[in-house]
């Protein structure tokens, strides 16, 4: 029997009547001939419960704790549905991210997965069971207990079925799809069919929050066929996979937008040959990542080079950098809060030059304000002002006419 891994993320498992409903779905799978594995989130916002919880104990717990904290969010609700399952006759059991033999790197709070074994799910299957795994929560070598960031579950689920050779990974949500962008901000966002994987990826990582971008990552490594539909409806979702079969005509195909985002930006007397190296070698090894990078040298000037990162990361950042300050040679690290970033993503415009210079005509036309650019093959990525955002986005989905897309079958 072909395999099938089902996701449910924590508004689909949010209640009692929700995790029935998901238990209905899974049903529907094993009675279609299917041996299933289903990964759940934690119910509802439990998580920020329990993160709320821990900041009234503590103004700074530490974050091994915070893991052994939050990841018992996933087992309420895994073994909650193993239960649904069992009294409508269905066998099933639970299995947390360390019993799944989930192994993580050594760093709490987003850990990233190193390998799956498989062979313990394998053979809970083979003895006939539905099995219910934790998401988002897995085990170091030495047996730490780690977490695997916010939407880690999305990556819990690819990475199982990859390990296992399922035949597909549905994640089902409270979305019916992906869409050219947030339907509750902008007007006229429409569902699409299929998008590739470079794309998704794209929009995961620049705000999307549909699908966690490490997923999509395992998705298009490993070939794993990815739908992302509703938990709450029939509809059909929306495909992720090498070659859209549907939409072929778009050349932009989605607008995202991420909110608090912070410039961090370092002034020197003078630059050094291995001064950027230093710099960025320390935040990462802080786990602190770093997205759209510009340096500045130009002659009578003080060279500078600026960054941003995530709001939540400043604190942190400023003081990794202030420790280090004497041996990274700079004068002042300063910071613009504040921000936000707009991206315009889609394959078609490797081939379709001038794709940048409409969505910068368009900003000029609307008086947004471009504080930093950042390009790759398939996207264009503008740092506005925060307040500047929802407009932004839906002068560019209105620019790119996404609203009007018309599906090539």
């Amino acid at each position: 029997m072909a395999i099938v891994v089902m996701k449910f993320g924590g508004t689909s498992v949010g209640s009692v009547e929700r995790i029935r409903n998901a238990a209905s779905r899974v049903i529907q799978e094993v009675e279609n001939g299917h041996q299933v594995v289903v990964v759940v989130s934690a119910m509802g916002k439990t998580t920020d419960h329990l993160v709320e919880l821990a900041e009234e104990v503590s103004s700074s717990p530490s974050k091994r704790e915070m893991d052994m904290l939050l990841s018992t969010g996933e087992q309420v609700s895994m073994s909650l549905l193993a239960m649904a399952l069992e009294t409508r006759g269905y066998p099933a059991v639970s299995m947390t991210g360390w019993q799944a033999e989930l192994q993580t790197e050594k760093v709490h709070r987003n850990a990233r997965i190193v390998s799956i074994k498989g062979d313990k799910i394998r053979a809970k299957l083979d003895a006939g069971n539905i099995v219910v795994a934790a998401g988002f929560q897995g085990i170091t070598e030495d047996g730490e207990i780690t977490t695997l960031g916010r939407g880690g579950s999305d990556t819990t689920a690819v990475a199982i079925a990859a390990a296992i050779g399922a035949m597909r990974c549905d994640i089902y949500t409270d979305v019916d799809g992906v869409y050219t962008s947030d339907p509750r901000y902008v007007e006229g966002a429409r569902k699409l069919q299929s998008i590739e994987y470079d794309e998704m990826l794209e929009l995961a990582n620049l705000g999307a929050g549909v699908l966690h971008p490490r997923a999509v990552e395992y998705a298009k490594n490993y070939k794993i066929p990815l739908t992302v539909r509703s938990s709450l409806s029939q509809e059909e979702g929306t495909v992720i996979e090498e070659e859209p079969t549907m939409e072929s005509n778009l050349i932009v195909r989605g607008v995202a937008f991420e909110s608090d985002v912070v410039r961090l930006t370092i002034s020197y007397e003078k630059p050094f040959n291995g001064s950027l190296a230093k710099i960025f070698t320390t935040l990462a090894a802080h786990n602190i990542d770093v997205d759209i990078i510009v340096q500045s040298i130009v002659d009578g000037t003080t060279p500078t080079v600026s960054f941003t990162i995530k709001k939540e990361a400043l604190s942190e950042a400023i003081q990794v950098l202030e420790e280090r300050k004497q041996d990274l040679g700079f004068q002042v690290a300063d910071f613009e809060v504040g921000l936000a970033k707009v991206s315009i993503v889609g394959s078609g415009m490797v081939s379709n030059p001038g794709v940048a210079a409409q969505m910068f005509d368009r900003l000029r036309q609307e008086d947004v304000p471009v504080k930093m650019v950042s390009t790759s093959e398939i996207k264009v990525s503008v740092v506005v002002p925060q307040q500047t955002m929802i407009a932004t986005a839906n002068a560019l989905h209105d620019e790119f006419r996404l609203s009007e897309l018309e599906i090539e079958v």
